[in-house]
């Protein structure tokens, strides 16, 4: 016996005694139908416990209800990674919050194959995280599909893009350190080539000199770092480590976190005294800092509120909204941990 809910459009038409395009507007909800042929679709629906499928659904809306995320990034972590993985979580929530199903691809090779990948699947929108080259962004305006990009910068006038202010945040984490009383810095900064890196740096050194100190000076010391992991951050911090005490820098300022708590654990195993002999602050606020011991100072990212506004904006996009702002900032604030909590018991000038 075949059930009731194998019934298609076709049977639930003859059913209600109306066309199948008929029967198809009322389902949908488009079109007109008369209120006496809108309950007979109705009855003969409940009749037949129909149900449309979504493929059916979206030939007639013109809409899948479904999103595409893709994350360009080279290196891993990327889903695991705290910062992206925050803003994910938040963009699943807020996708189902909405009605939307999430296509999630991530994409090392910053390709146009996980493009291709999402408008094969007729996804109704893209949502496209960290940094990518500018052919990916070409690549989609040629489909005239809506996107949003998130942490991420372009010079594109066209694209709508969520990001952190970090080159404020950078000058925020300056200003902290110096009113502890800190005057030598010994800075690592992750990849250059990264948008938020870049900035938290520049923000940093720019609010250095406008407090008096001289960034060419040996009173600042600046790592470059390849990558911005944990490992790294002791691997680096290790390698410096000479340069680092006979340097007398008492403040420790890091691109991220994770780069923070590897130096923060170089340094904890040597024997030095967090915060009293050198404060340590890093960037991001990931939940791992403030479970550290001791808690890692920090600058917060919004990353909740980027991935929240993210499936909103581009819900609007979807919906032919127009005149969004194509730059949307959000700012952060100094985290106060035990990493720095303290006032200085030694250090030059």
């Amino acid at each position: 016996m075949t059930s009731r809910m194998n019934h298609g459009l076709r049977e639930l038409a003859q059913l209600a005694g109306v066309s199948k395009s008929t029967a198809s507007r009322v389902i949908s909800g488009s079109g007109y139908a008369s209120p006496e042929v809108r309950e007979r679709v109705m009855r003969a629906a409940e009749s037949l416990s129909y149900k449309p499928n979504a493929v059916a659904r979206a030939m007639v809306t013109k809409r899948t209800n479904n999103i595409g995320v893709i994350v360009f990034r080279e290196k891993l972590p990327i889903v695991s990674h705290p910062l992206y993985g925050t803003i994910i979580d938040e963009i699943l929530l807020a996708s189902a919050a909405r009605g939307y199903s999430v296509f999630l691809k991530t994409d090392k090779e910053m390709s146009l194959r996980s493009t291709d990948y999402m408008l094969e699947q007729r996804v109704d929108g893209l949502i496209l995280v960290s940094r990518l080259r500018k052919n990916v962004i070409d690549y989609v305006k040629k489909f005239n599909i809506p996107y949003v990009m998130v942490n991420g910068s372009t010079e594109d006038p066209d694209v709508i893009h969520l990001v952190s202010n970090d080159e404020a945040g950078g000058g925020r984490a300056a200003d902290y350190l110096h009113g502890l009383g800190h005057r030598r810095y010994f800075i690592l900064a992750g990849p250059g080539e990264h948008r938020s890196h870049s900035l938290r740096l520049q923000g940093f050194i720019r609010r250095l000199e406008q407090l008096g100190v001289d960034s060419s000076s040996d009173k600042v010391s600046i790592v470059p770092s390849p990558e911005s992991s944990f490992d790294y951050g002791a691997r680096l911090m290790a390698e410096h480590y000479n340069a680092f005490r006979q340097g007398g820098y008492t403040a420790l300022f890091m691109t991220n976190d994770m780069l923070a708590l590897g130096a923060m654990k170089f340094l904890l195993d040597m024997g030095v005294r967090i915060p009293e002999e050198a404060a340590v602050m890093g960037y991001d606020n990931i939940e791992l800092g403030g479970m550290y011991s001791p808690g890692l100072s920090t600058v917060s990212v919004d990353a909740s509120g980027i991935g929240r506004d993210a499936v909103e904006i581009l819900d609007k996009l979807i919906q032919g909204e127009a005149g969004l702002p194509r730059l949307i900032e959000y700012e952060s604030e100094v985290i106060a941990r035990q990493s720095t909590s303290r006032q200085l018991t030694q250090g030059k000038e």
